[in-house]
C-alpha cells in the first residue's frame, strides 16, 4: 500500500520492463555480433577465393598468349648426360627439395598419353614431356624445378604428389649385386658387380667371316655359314649367362641379337661398345648407367 501511495509500485514496474528490454537488446546485440563475426569470416574466405581465381585467370591468360605466339620455339632449356659422381650429385640435389605437403610431383610417363595431372602441372611445356617419354617427370607447384629424366631402367607408369621427389636410386645407379652382359654378334662380355665394383669377368669373341664380294651360290653359301657362326656364338652367350651367380641381369649390345639372349633380363639397351671384351664391357657399363636430364 505504501509503495502504491508513494508511486514506487509504478517505478518498479517500469524498472522490470526496462530490465526485460535491456535483456532483449543484449541478446540481439550478441546475435548481431555472432552474425558480424561469421560475415567477416565468410568475407575473408570469399576474398581469398577471389584472389586464387584471379591468379588462375592470369595464369591461363598468360598461357593462352604464349600458345598464340606461333613464333615461339618450344624446346628444352638444358640437356645433360649424367653418370657416376655427377649423376649422384644431381639426384642428391633433387631429393633435397622440400616443397611442402603434396607440392612436388613425381611421375613416370610411358609411351602412352601424358596424364591430365602431369599436363596441368607442366602447363604449355607438357608437350616436351610427351616428346621425351618414356621418362620421369619432376616438378613442383611453383615451377621452381621442372625436369625430365631418361633412366637406364624404367618402372611402370605412375603419378604421385608429395613433399619431395620420390626417386628410386636403383633405377638410376648401380646398386647391390647384379650381372651386366654385353652381347654382339661377334663378341660377348659379362661382368658381375657389387654396385660400381666389378667382382667377376668372363668374355670371348668370335671370328666371323667378312662379307663375300661375289654373288650367286658363293654369296648365299657364305651368308648361311655366317648365320651358323652367329647362332653358335649366341649359344655360347646363353650358356655363359646361365652360369651367372646373381638374380638381376641387364643385357646390352646389338639390337638385332638382344631378343635372342635377353629373355630373362631385367632390362636391355642398345649400346655401341667395341674393342676387346673387357674394354668393351667397361664402355657398355657406363653407357648403360647413364641418365639424360632435360630441363623443361
Amino acid at each position: 500500500m505504501l509503495d502504491k501511495l508513494l508511486g514506487r509500485e509504478s517505478l518498479k514496474t517500469r524498472i522490470e520492463a526496462l530490465e526485460s528490454e535491456k535483456e532483449d537488446l543484449q541478446q540481439q546485440l550478441a546475435a548481431e555480433s555472432d552474425r558480424r563475426a561469421d560475415a567477416v569470416t565468410e568475407r575473408q574466405a570469399a576474398q581469398r577465393r577471389v584472389n586464387e581465381l584471379e591468379d588462375k585467370v592470369a595464369q591461363l591468360q598468360d598461357r593462352i598468349e604464349r600458345l598464340q605466339n606461333t613464333d615461339r620455339d618450344l624446346s628444352v632449356r638444358h640437356r645433360e648426360r649424367l653418370q657416376g659422381e655427377r649423376l649422384t650429385a644431381v639426384l642428391d640435389r633433387l631429393e633435397s627439395i622440400d616443397a611442402g605437403p603434396d607440392r612436388a610431383l613425381t611421375a613416370f610417363i610411358g609411351n602412352g598419353a601424358v596424364p591430365a595431372h602431369v599436363r596441368e602441372a607442366f602447363g604449355d611445356r607438357a608437350p616436351l614431356i610427351a616428346e621425351k617419354s618414356p621418362c620421369f617427370a619432376l616438378t613442383d607447384d611453383a615451377g621452381v624445378c621442372s625436369v625430365a629424366l631418361d633412366p637406364p631402367i624404367t618402372p611402370m607408369p605412375f603419378v604421385e604428389w608429395g613433399p619431395g621427389f620420390d626417386i628410386d636410386r636403383s633405377l638410376f645407379e648401380p646398386t647391390g649385386e647384379f650381372t651386366l652382359a654385353l652381347v654382339r654378334s661377334d663378341l660377348f662380355a659379362m661382368g658381375e658387380y657389387r654396385g660400381r665394383e666389378r667382382v667377376a669377368f668372363h668374355g670371348f669373341d668370335s671370328d666371323l667371316g667378312r662379307n663375300h664380294s661375289k654373288g650367286g651360290f658363293s654369296q648365299a653359301r657364305f651368308e648361311r655359314l655366317r648365320d651358323e657362326q652367329i647362332d653358335n656364338h649366341l649359344d655360347r652367350c646363353r650358356a655363359a649367362l646361365d652360369e651367372r651367380t646373381t638374380d638381376r641381369l641387364y643385357v646390352v649390345g646389338e639390337r638385332s641379337v638382344l631378343g635372342d639372349v635377353a629373355a630373362e633380363a631385367n632390362a636391355t639397351a642398345a649400346v655401341d661398345a667395341t674393342g676387346d671384351p673387357e674394354d668393351a664391357l667397361e664402355d657398355a657399363f657406363w653407357d648403360f648407367w647413364t641418365t639424360t636430364l632435360y630441363a623443361i
